[in-house]
């Protein structure tokens, strides 16, 4: 298999690079690299993509083939290049509120009751596995601060974690561009986040309240074991798991169900699933999971998860 090179056809006296020849073993070879270092599934028809994404890192290696390439990340030279190639991998489609039912659950059913957990002396810690560049732990935040504007006085923090460097050091500097789509859809919440002009262009900077509630951490979900040892009352960890295939989706999912505390909730994205027969979880919502709390607190309304149809009882 050759995949050709997108850009402009060579004439001569040309300088455009020459196109790389892209076999199908290159292919295979860095796929089951991708998958080994990061549980990435990458079918066939994501050759192209592949293709498109690191073509760029030979030319700036100067690297004349795919086969040197995978020579040079299987070295101990390229063990940086390695980790640059997994995150290449990594789609980091995002937004503020995205799927806005779980900030509205969050709000109205689950952060009311966790407030009052902080306000009485308890730990409270929220996850947000696979955050990419930050905006949906922002979001959490941001939801946080508008119902107890003076969160900071307690213990009450939120983690946020994902496989690629780069995302993490843009959620860290907590600048966005300013579209009309971000702003639309902070809604309530614009307060949160200060216009500002970057680069000579508009965009939005992280209020530093919302900077003082989330902590952001490199973590890779298929690593044993995840560096944090503690229970959280609400992981989110959605449309993540898609880019998974079914054995590793469950087992993570089983995990994280493990780090939740009596009575947490679980929130994934909108099509995905936990897995089959998973007693402990009930749904109480749109892909919102809580795990079965304490029996002298029983919540009302949830579904038991008890046939092999993850939607048994849904809302």
């Amino acid at each position: 298999m050759t995949i050709p090179d997108r850009s402009p056809r060579r004439h001569d006296g040309d300088l455009t690079p020459p196109e790389l020849v892209f076999t199908a073993d290159d292919f295979q070879s860095l796929a089951e690299i991708v998958r080994a270092e990061s549980g990435i599934t990458l079918s066939e028809n994501k050759a192209p993509l592949v293709y498109a994404r690191l073509a760029r890192r030979l030319r700036i290696l100067t690297l004349p083939s795919f086969r040197s390439y995978r020579t040079f990340i299987a070295s101990e030279q390229g063990a940086r290049e390695r980790q640059f190639m997994i995150e290449a991998m990594t789609t980091n489609v995002t937004q503020f509120f995205r799927e806005p039912h779980h900030f509205t659950n969050l709000s109205e059913k689950v952060l009311p009751r966790l407030i009052q957990e902080a306000r009485s002396g308890g730990r409270v810690r929220i996850w947000s596995a696979g955050c990419s560049s930050g905006e949906e732990p922002y979001s959490i935040a941001a939801t946080v601060l508008s119902l107890m504007p003076d969160i900071h006085r307690f213990d009450f923090k939120i983690l946020a974690t994902d496989i690629n460097s780069q995302m993490l050091a843009r959620g860290r500097a907590g600048v966005y561009a300013s579209d009309a789509a971000t702003v639309a859809s902070l809604g309530d919440h614009e307060r949160w986040f200060l216009r500002e002009n970057i680069d000579g262009k508009p965009g939005l900077l992280v209020h530093d309240d919302l900077r003082r509630l989330v902590s952001f951490r490199t973590s890779n979900l298929i690593d044993q074991p995840w560096p944090m040892s503690g229970k959280f009352q609400v992981i989110l960890c959605r449309n993540v798991l898609i880019y998974f295939d079914a054995d590793i989706r469950d087992r993570i999912c089983t995990r994280l169900i493990d780090h939740l505390s009596p009575g947490g909730y679980l929130y994934l994205g909108h099509s995905e699933r936990v897995p089959p027969a998973t007693p402990r979880l009930g749904i109480v919502g749109p892909t919102t999971y809580q795990l079965e709390p304490p029996r002298h607190g029983a919540s009302e309304g949830r579904s038991p998860i008890t046939s092999p149809n993850p939607f048994h009882g849904a809302i």
